[in-house]
C-alpha cells in the first residue's frame, strides 16, 4: 500500500471514530454513568476511601474467593482406544493414535486400508 493510500485510509478511520465519539457524547446513558462516577470518586475522596475499601465493606468475601477460570475453548476430548487384530498372526495392537510401531509395520506390509479393516473396536 502506498503512503498516500495508507494516509487516506487512516484519515477515513479517524473520521469514523470521531463520528462514533460524537454519537456517544449525546447518549443519556453515558452522561448518567459519567455523573455517577464523578460523584462516587468525590465521595470516596471526601471520606478517604479507596475502591478496594468499598468492595471489602460491601462484600467481605470478595478477596477470599478463587478467581474465575475460563474453560479452554480449544480443549480436545480424549482419544478413543482402537484395537487392531492381525488375522494372519493373531497379534493384537491397542493404540490411541496412528504412531504405533507395529501398526506402521503392518500398514507398510499390507496397506493402510487393509489394516484399517482389522479394527475391532
Amino acid at each position: 500500500m502506498s503512503k498516500l493510500a495508507e494516509y487516506r485510509q487512516l484519515e477515513k478511520n479517524l473520521a469514523e471514530q470521531l463520528q462514533a465519539l460524537e454519537a456517544l457524547k449525546g447518549d443519556d446513558g453515558l452522561k448518567k454513568e459519567i455523573e455517577f462516577e464523578t460523584k462516587l470518586r468525590a465521595l470516596l475522596g471526601e471520606y478517604s476511601y479507596s475502591l478496594k475499601d468499598v468492595i471489602n465493606l460491601l462484600d467481605p468475601q470478595a478477596s477470599r474467593r478463587a478467581p474465575v477460570v475460563e474453560a479452554k475453548s480449544g480443549a480436545r476430548k480424549p482419544r478413543q482406544v482402537k484395537v487392531y487384530k492381525n488375522p494372519h498372526t493373531g497379534e493384537v495392537v491397542e493404540t490411541k493414535g496412528g504412531n504405533h510401531k507395529t501398526l506402521k509395520e503392518w500398514k507398510a506390509e499390507h496397506g493402510s486400508t487393509t489394516v484399517e479393516s482389522w479394527l475391532t473396536k
